[in-house]
């Protein structure tokens, strides 16, 4: 298949975070047949029962091309037009997944070897599957991370600081709230001071943002509410110590504030004259360490349609990104004497 006919058929399987299984055995078998004309190898690596990152090299690998396999929900099916693939995934990142594997048989066509493909479970979530495989590194000297970043190398991508925000209060009969206390309106207070919490900016990665992603409480319209919660996400730009200890300061006694997940920024490397980009999400990369080789971010889409209605992957970035991946490989090999 080419690029754009295996980006579709990657989005047309349903791979949300938790229930990869499926594209991991089409891209498993896929890689197989690949692997089976040109010496290559193909492997699973067991992150839990029906999840399995997918692992192909040919020679030693000196640089590794990866990225995830899951989505956000919900899903829905590819279509295209004359300049897009559309559906969930296309271009975070099956779309990035399809570029990866045409880039691999272009490398196997000019005979070019010491190349990796490694697709991970879990990123959407909590980085289960790059967690499993920083465990098993395989001796690559470079990882290329893919991530929509319009086929531009990623200077800087921010970090993540997730947190878990609960609190309680004294049911009672709504009529007489005086008898109780409406733990959403506690939780609506400490919101509104997390709110006003100044946060830092870096000249590179510019503000730190923060987000209320969830809210969620009460029992009945005619009850004061005895429990809520909300969930909050903040896109780190340096050291989270700080942030960390202002929220907490900000929400006091009055709730109890759980830490879920903190991942720094990363910093990258740049490569020849690229184009070059600074982005605000977060990737795989810290969870990877440099445990498979120095990172880099790469990618083709636009990060701005990713996790929408509207996802979308141009064709033209597409045929762009797997001819870039392929030269990016070969130009790291080179500097390793592999070239």
């Amino acid at each position: 298949m080419n690029v754009v006919e295996l980006t579709r058929a990657l989005v047309d399987i349903e791979s949300i975070t938790e229930n990869e299984g499926r594209v991991g055995s089409y891209l498993y078998d896929y890689l197989s047949t690949i692997a089976a004309g040109s010496r290559g190898v193909v492997e699973k690596m067991d992150v839990e029962p029906g999840r399995f990152n997918v692992f192909a090299y040919w020679g030693e690998p000196v640089v590794t091309l990866s990225t995830h396999m899951d989505t956000v929900p919900p899903f829905f099916a590819s279509r295209e037009d004359s300049e897009s693939v559309w559906g969930r995934g296309a271009c975070d990142a099956k779309g990035i997944i399809a570029a990866m594997i045409t880039a691999a048989e272009k490398l196997i066509a000019e005979n070019i070897r010491a190349f990796a493909l490694l697709f991970v479970v879990g990123e959407e979530r909590n980085s289960a599957g790059a967690a499993v495989a920083a465990r098993a590194p395989r001796g690559s000297k470079y990882l290329i991370n893919g991530e929509p970043t319009e086929n531009k190398l990623a200077l800087a991508s921010k970090g993540t600081l997730r947190f878990e925000l609960v609190a309680h209060g004294k049911m009672a009969h709504s009529a007489y709230p005086e008898l109780g206390e409406s733990a959403i309106e506690v939780l609506l207070d400490v919101l509104n001071a997390i709110r006003n919490v100044p946060l830092p900016r870096d000249p590179l990665l510019g503000p730190c943002t923060l987000n209320i992603g969830t809210i969620s409480g009460g029992r009945a319209p005619n009850v004061i509410a005895d429990a809520a919660r909300a969930e909050i996400l903040v896109r780190m730009v340096g050291d989270a110590a700080p942030v960390r200890e202002s929220l907490a300061r900000a929400v006091g006694s009055r709730a109890k504030l759980r830490e879920v997940l903190s991942i720094p920024p990363i910093r990258f490397q740049s490569v020849d004259s690229m184009p070059t980009t600074v982005v605000s999400f977060t990737t795989d990369v810290p969870v990877f360490g440099h445990s498979w080789g120095e990172p880099l971010l790469l990618g083709p889409g636009s990060i701005h349609v990713a996790h929408s209605a509207d996802e979308r992957i141009s064709k033209r970035e597409l045929s762009e990104a797997a001819a870039t991946y392929a030269n990016v490989v070969k130009s790291l090999l080179a500097r390793t004497g592999r070239g």
